[in-house]
């Protein structure tokens, strides 16, 4: 196996394991002594242990196995070898957290931010679990369950995982109000609108870290080494170069634009290569909102039939 591969794939799983330990021990420590409920397999493992004290990991894990089969023909083997792993892993993790968070005399997990602090202990423990799951997916992973639902729509249609999200976890959260155990009705509600609250803000997180890894920019450089630029930036970038014919107003000469699409990652690299190159180059960059195509993302539209003919 080419060395590339191993390191890259190496890369991803030390992303995605970094990704477990900050959602195990967000959800663990600021998420379940407030009784908070989530969305996803482990919003539901935690309503279970809320409601009959099973322990989550072991919902999480039984709930999960059964879904791995839905995204098996959808998502490839390649994308599940690394969900089993995430399902595995984080199982481990959510007991290991439990063991390790702070009890008090009768057993209960200790509430890290004090009494009445349920909606400061939710907004940093969503902050944590919505950055691990754009952690997760940035590495080609899945924490399994309704992850694999939105990985899967994702996958055929230009939707964000965190829309997908929403609709599945909605019905999750929405539970709640039916189960007669977590008290009287207002009780109940206060869980249900605590809950759509865990999804705005993992929801916007996940985005957030999800996209801004994947945003792209778009470069014009006016150079008069624009050969000797694009050259570079082609050869040790390897990455492709538009050259541009311009015509300047004021001075009325011909010369030369070169048009370049990035990952926004890339924009250090790309300026150090024109300052090295002609530190008086006139550069404009400017964000774009999706770049499909080769190199980038895939255009995710169905052609209709009659386009086809």
């Amino acid at each position: 196996m080419d060395r590339q591969i191993i390191w890259n794939e190496a890369k991803d799983y030390a992303g995605i394991t970094l990704g477990l330990v900050l959602y195990s021990f967000g959800f663990t420590f600021f998420l379940m002594p407030y009784e908070i409920v989530t969305g996803g397999v482990a919003g539901i493992a935690a309503i279970v242990e809320y409601a009959t004290t099973f322990p989550n990991q072991y919902t999480y894990f039984l709930v999960n196995a059964a879904l791995l089969i839905v995204g098996l023909k959808i998502l490839g083997w390649k994308f599940l070898v690394k969900t089993i792993y995430a399902i595995l892993m984080l199982t481990f993790l959510l007991g290991l957290m439990k063991e390790l968070v702070p009890r008090n005399e009768a057993g209960e997990m200790v509430k890290i931010l004090g009494e009445g602090q349920d909606f400061m202990s939710l907004i940093v423990g969503c902050l944590m679990t919505g950055s691990a799951l754009g952690i997760v997916f940035l590495n080609n992973g899945s924490t399994g369950g309704t992850d694999i639902i939105a990985a899967s729509v994702n996958k055929f249609y230009n939707m964000s995982l965190g829309t997908v999200l929403v609709f599945v976890d909605f019905i999750i959260v929405g539970s709640c109000l039916f189960i007669p155990t977590f008290g009287t009705i207002l009780q109940r509600s206060y869980m249900v609108v605590f809950g759509f609250c865990t999804l705005v803000i993992e929801n916007y997180m996940l985005d957030y870290i999800y996209n801004r890894q994947r945003s792209s920019v778009q470069f014009l450089i006016f150079s008069d080494k624009w050969q000797e630029i694009a050259n570079q930036i082609g050869t040790k970038m390897d990455h492709g170069v538009t050259i541009l014919d311009g015509h300047g107003w004021y001075t009325g000469q011909e010369r030369k634009v070169l048009c370049i699409l990035a990952k926004k990652n890339e924009s250090a690299t790309i300026f150090r290569i024109i300052k090295h190159l002609d530190p008086k180059a006139f550069v404009s960059q400017s964000a774009v909102i999706g770049v499909f195509g080769e190199g980038f993302d895939p255009i995710k539209v169905k052609v209709k039939q009659k386009h086809k003919e």
